[in-house]
């Protein structure tokens, strides 16, 4: 029976295709047997699905503003969520992806209430660059601390906050995942006409995902490529495929509403990232054991694959045959080379990680996760 008494709310730019996305629809749709859940959308598109009565609030927000717009109406908008605050009678507000913690602070102003923001990727990488990320790293720096809890998804976004913007009210809660669904989804059937060695590797096409970097290494090994996700780079990673004339051993798969049925036909799951937050797709792929390879980037994939390691560490050199995967250095073709060939051409590693893979995805697991975050939104 639902606890009516308890109102859980959260903010977010959209639903639409994402790994903070997939993160509030899956506590959302595990919340609400609980309470009664609201979420707020500055945008109206959705790509993942809702229970019923969880209540969806559309600010109506324009979502192809520039960034000097976005800046200017972040007090408006902020008012605007105050109203909303102000007409459901909301005690708190939890804000996942930078744009909505910086308007879920700033509404604090003309309305009081616990603030909970949630940073989802490690913002001195993810901001590094340009006059947005000087933006972005002082409004961070001004804003944050001003929230009553921040929840970083990754120990590594958690030393990240700590360190370089001077917070401390940061706790770690990683991304909950709902591993039966997962599983039921990965049994649907798809056929393969190909004998050949298959990675597969899941995410958005820009540059911090780095697939040009898998397409270099796979040009001269005796495999074949899935990629599956869309984004700015498609066009550009397409004809980049077409200029190598390896057209025949990559398939670009598009966005995929259930992924998991390729990961599970898949040989190997491969990704390239040159930062992260929390890879999502990496647990995934360890739910539908297969054997992983991945970058060492900040943060996240060392968390997951040799969680006893110091997570402060990075490979520079060489590749480092990890407990439940292999990690190799960022941007590095040579030693992503090595490691493809090393899982494809050594079956008793390949049986390891796949024989791991189940034990360490369990541990993300939505029935241990949602507890942590009770834990924190539910506290008076």
């Amino acid at each position: 029976m639902r606890n009516r008494q308890r109102k859980i709310v959260f903010l977010i730019n959209s639903l639409d295709c994402g790994g903070a996305e997939r993160v509030v629809s899956t506590l959302l749709n595990s919340l609400i047997n609980k309470y009664e859940c609201h979420i707020i959308l500055m945008h109206n598109s959705m790509f993942y699905k809702l229970d019923r009565r969880v209540n969806i609030i559309h600010m109506n927000e324009k979502n192809n503003l520039s960034a000097i717009l976005k800046l200017i109406r972040l007090p408006i908008v902020a008012y605007k969520l105050s109203q909303i605050i102000k007409q459901y009678n909301f005690d708190s507000v939890v804000s996942f992806l930078s744009r909505s913690n910086y308007i879920n602070i700033i509404s604090n102003i003309f309305i009081k209430h616990k603030v909970i923001i949630s940073e989802r990727a490690m913002p001195t990488l993810q901001y590094a660059n340009g006059v947005s990320g000087k933006t972005n790293k002082a409004l961070i720096k001004i804003l944050y601390p001003k929230a009553n809890i921040c929840i970083a998804n990754s120990g590594g976004n958690k030393i990240d906050l700590e360190e370089n913007f001077n917070l401390n009210n940061v706790v770690n809660i990683p991304n909950p995942f709902d591993i039966d669904t997962i599983n039921k989804k990965s049994e649907e059937l798809i056929e393969f006409d190909t004998n050949k060695f298959i990675f597969i590797t899941v995410g958005r096409l820009d540059s911090g995902k780095n697939h040009k970097l898998i397409i270099d290494a796979i040009k001269d090994i005796d495999a074949e490529l899935l990629i599956v996700g869309d984004g700015e780079l498609k066009e550009y990673l397409q004809d980049y495929v077409n200029k190598l004339n390896i057209q025949n051993k990559i398939s670009f798969l598009g966005q995929q509403s259930n992924p998991f049925k390729y990961i599970k036909q898949a040989n190997c799951f491969i990704f390239a990232s040159n930062h992260e937050g929390f890879p999502n797709v990496l647990i995934e792929a360890l739910a539908c054991s297969l054997p992983i390879i991945s970058t060492d980037c900040q943060s996240g994939p060392r968390e997951i694959i040799a969680p006893n390691s110091d997570i402060s560490k990075q490979l520079k050199e060489n590749i480092e045959l990890a407990e439940y995967g292999i990690l190799t250095p960022i941007k590095d073709k040579t030693n992503l080379k090595k490691s493809m060939n090393l899982i494809m051409n050594n079956k008793d590693l390949q049986n390891k990680y796949i024989n791991k893979s189940i034990q360490r995805a369990n541990n993300f697991s939505l029935e241990n996760i949602i507890k942590k975050y009770e834990d924190v939104i539910c506290v008076e």
